[in-house]
């Protein structure tokens, strides 16, 4: 009878459900405990590649971009140590933080290998996970800027600005048969022109109050200075300026200066430093001297400012580095010098412009647009040919995105600053 007990709990299978899972609870709770390690090392490590991110993000900043690769490198390292630091959990972790420059761009890459604890892997003698994981970010400086500028003072730009001021002008010279240009002569009584006291026309103008546009221009360009202050406050960047005029010759009226201040109280002068050319008479440009009003030396000034600006760097704050440029030109377009003995008025020539961007340096055009004056023979015989073709052949010498008009009863100034303004926008982008 003891046998049979045995055998009948021998060949019993009631229990056996218990028995297995006894036997499987073992691997299983492990198996949880694994799943449950994973998760939260899981988030571990989705923490530390955000720490990842902000670290390489801390060394781009504007401010940052500013400073050495050692600083920016001490920036990403100092961001992730500290968002690390609120991380619980781990074990250990290594830092390395590549910094690379190329011109006005840097690119920050960070990288970490960590060991996040283990709960339950520290029973199989797995106490810790290792994770790893990079971030990259870049960014660019806003490049140090040198402008120079290239103002047309020749007669033409002696023209009434606005088209009330025209009429004016127009209506108020009709023994000359009307005319728009306030010549400024020294000796006009020989011209026999009609006006009051034997005065030439600038001099009727400034009796009238009709503003021209050589005052519309000196007014932008003080203004100009002081948008390039406000703009360059705001920036990282550093701006220079250079004052030229040309009309029978290249003139330097202010050194290139990262003094803006000083240089917008010389242009608010008064009277302003940019002047319109002043002639002895019709035809002559000094007593002695008839150059039949060939008063607009295209080439002599593109030769001179091209001598000016020296060889552009990156605009980079690195050692070494040297400012960009930009030679910033306010014309009507229209070339009128002695070729050969004779007076020639035609298109600006576009060979120099060639030269010059060829060395790095690009150009910048705001087109005064050369009127139309269909009652002036002089106009009618020598410009009106060709005056259709003045805004393409100008736009040809500027560089790419860079070339505005304006016309009459257009603010100047407001086109000057939209001008600096996208070549500050197409410096950073071309970097």
């Amino acid at each position: 009878m003891r046998f049979d007990i045995f055998r009948r709990f021998a060949h019993d299978k009631s229990g056996n459900v218990a028995m297995i899972y006894g036997i499987a609870a073992i691997p299983l709770m492990f198996a949880v405990g694994m799943g449950v390690d994973y998760g939260n090392n899981a988030r571990k490590w989705s923490q530390m590649n955000a720490a990842a991110d902000a670290a390489a993000l801390a060394a781009v900043t504007p401010t940052m971009m500013t400073q050495s690769d050692t600083a920016a490198k001490t920036a990403a390292q100092n961001m992730f140590n500290g968002q690390i630091a609120n991380i619980t959990n781990i074990a250990s972790y290594t830092l390395n933080v590549a910094v690379a420059d190329a011109g006005l761009g840097r690119t920050v890459t960070v990288s970490y290998t960590a060991q996040v604890n283990d709960v339950f892997g520290g029973l199989l003698h797995l106490a810790a996970m290792s994770v790893s994981g990079s971030s990259q970010a870049s960014g660019s400086s806003p490049p140090n800027i040198n402008f120079y500028m290239l103002l047309d003072t020749s007669p033409s730009m002696a023209i009434a600005g606005t088209s009330a001021g025209i009429s004016t002008m127009v209506s108020n010279t009709s023994s000359q048969g009307g005319c728009a240009f306030a010549c400024h002569e020294t000796n006009p009584s020989a011209d026999n022109l009609g006006n009051p006291h034997g005065e030439d026309n600038y001099a009727l103008a400034r009796a009238l109050g009709v503003a021209l546009r050589i005052d519309l221009l000196g007014q932008a360009m003080t203004s100009l200075v002081q948008y390039a202050q406000t703009t360059e406050a705001a920036s990282t960047a550093k701006y220079g300026i250079a004052v030229n005029t040309f009309d029978v010759s290249f003139k330097t009226v202010a050194a290139l200066t990262t003094n803006l201040t000083s240089l917008s109280s010389a242009l608010s002068a008064s009277p302003s430093p940019i002047q319109l050319l002043q002639v002895y008479q019709n035809n002559w440009l000094t007593k002695t001297s008839n150059n039949s009003d060939a008063d607009t030396n295209w080439d002599a000034a593109m030769t001179g400012v091209n001598g000016q600006m020296p060889s552009p760097g990156q605009g980079s704050n690195a050692n070494g580095d040297s400012p960009m440029e930009v030679l910033f030109i306010v014309t009507d377009g229209v070339e009128d010098e002695t070729v050969g003995g004779s007076r020639v008025q035609s298109l600006m020539g576009t060979s120099n412009c060639t030269t010059i961007k060829n060395r790095g340096i690009r150009i910048a055009i705001l087109y005064t647009e050369y009127l139309p004056l269909p009652t002036n023979s002089w106009y009618n015989t020598y410009i009106a040919p060709f005056q259709p073709n003045i805004g393409s052949n100008l736009q040809s010498c500027a560089s790419p995105g860079l070339y505005f008009e304006v016309t009459v009863d257009q603010d100047i100034t407001a086109a000057m600053e939209a001008l600096f303004a996208q070549a500050l926008a197409t410096s950073h982008l071309t970097q």
